[in-house]
């Protein structure tokens, strides 16, 4: 699916052969990861789908609630790289353990939240471990495999937040709207421990696995190519963001159904993410930006067609689902590019990865409901992920003729 999009970043892996044992439990470990980040993807996107329930239980407006939602992502963002680095040396199953408690801590605070100061605290500390934990995800998967296969390996961890969207998601919704909020996170703290007691079980206790130096991971921060990728990404990939934020409220009082369909609308965004995905691992194999033009120049029609029509039940449910794919097929491009840049610091840059997305999350929440707090409807958040992406797409063609330059020095 993305072996090739992660494919670098696993290679400079050191991979060991598995005795017996190791080799009958590489299911297992795998299984752990990935349900690891199906808990951090639930966590993040059952946010937009309870945005309207918490705003009105914290007494608050949905542009003003969409704060709680950024400070997730900026705790992303500023996670990503100091988690890193703070924890360069830890071993790495030490570092998944301690990265999924502050996770189930952080949700646990998003429940007993009272005000949108607290609440918005606690999303940051919920977002915090969540680079960090893909990018030891990606040496861990890399290890078990042996050689050969790391960027598959991957690539199913990465499935678990993924799957998050077509199942964790609106599943947590769908809890949120019957049981209230709160239980969502309660729920999704509950599947943090199971996560936690998976990778306890399942992932080795190796030296093997032991962290390395902060000077490799941070040389690749010197990089132009890795900060013009990464911006890249943060701008052009927003507009998922700008919409999937906003999906009850379009559901609700756009189209005027009942909110009963906003998981509905959920799963067919991410399943739309999931098709998207194949398509984009596929394209990323075969030429180094195909996948991205496609991908950022088809989410423009399909963003033109979903701000203008999205009143229209069918439509919208079209058009969220062809976000969701359009944009998808952009992103293991972006992927191929930015593990290419840096394979020699692959936590970092596995945790760079999410914090770009994160930034994207941010600014693309952010964005949305700017222009709805302007006056200028629901609707206008469609159109301000609109012109992040076609941003996102200028800067990609002013900056790839000197990408591999960039790279080489």
């Amino acid at each position: 699916m993305l072996q090739k999009a992660f494919e670098p970043q696993c290679k400079a892996v050191t991979s060991h052969c598995m005795d017996k044992e190791q080799h009958r439990r590489r299911g297992l470990t795998l299984f752990a990861l990935a349900l690891g980040s199906f808990c951090i993807g639930t966590s993040e996107f059952a946010s937009m789908g309870v945005l309207q329930l918490f705003a009105e239980s914290l007494d608050i407006s949905i542009p003003v609630a969409t704060n709680a939602i950024t400070a997730y992502a900026f705790g992303v963002v500023i996670g990503a790289p100091l988690v890193t680095l703070a924890a360069a040396r830890f071993n790495r199953k030490t570092l998944l353990l301690a990265l999924l408690c502050i996770f189930i801590v952080g949700n646990v605070l998003s429940a007993i939240a009272v005000n949108l100061g607290m609440f918005a605290f606690a999303r940051f500390v919920s977002g915090m471990p969540q680079g960090a934990y893909f990018g030891a995800g990606a040496v861990v998967a890399s290890y078990i495999v042996g050689p050969g296969h790391g960027g598959k390996a991957f690539a199913l961890v990465m499935t678990g937040l993924t799957v998050a969207t077509i199942i964790g998601s609106p599943v947590a919704t769908f809890l949120g709207q019957n049981l209230g909020w709160r239980n969502t996170y309660f729920a999704v703290a509950g599947a943090g421990l199971l996560a936690f007691l998976a990778l306890s079980v399942w992932v080795p206790r190796t030296d093997a696995l032991n962290g390395g130096p902060i000077a490799q991971e941070l040389s690749s921060l010197r990089r132009a190519s890795v900060w013009g990728m990464m911006l890249v990404a943060a701008l052009g990939i927003a507009s998922i963001f700008a919409v999937y934020t906003f999906i009850g409220p379009f559901v609700t009082d756009i189209a005027v159904i009942d909110r009963a369909w906003i998981p509905l609308a959920l799963a067919l965004f991410g399943i739309g993410m999931t098709l998207g995905n194949l398509i984009g691992g596929r394209l990323a194999d075969s030429h180094p930006s195909k996948g991205l033009i496609i991908g950022f120049g088809s989410a423009l029609i399909v963003l033109a067609i979903l701000a203008s029509f999205g009143g229209n039940v069918v439509l919208l449910m079209i058009g969220l689902f062809g976000v969701g794919a359009t944009m998808m097929i952009a992103i293991p491009t972006i992927q191929v590019r930015l593990t290419s840049f840096a394979p020699e610091a692959p936590t970092l840059m596995g945790a760079m990865n999410l914090a770009a997305l994160n930034v994207a999350n941010a600014i693309g929440a952010w964005a949305g409901g700017a222009a709805i707090a302007a006056g200028f409807g629901l609707l206008s958040a469609v159109w301000a992920g609109f012109a992040l992406t076609f941003m996102g797409l200028i800067v990609f063609a002013i900056t790839q003729p000197r990408a591999p330059q960039l790279a080489e020095a």
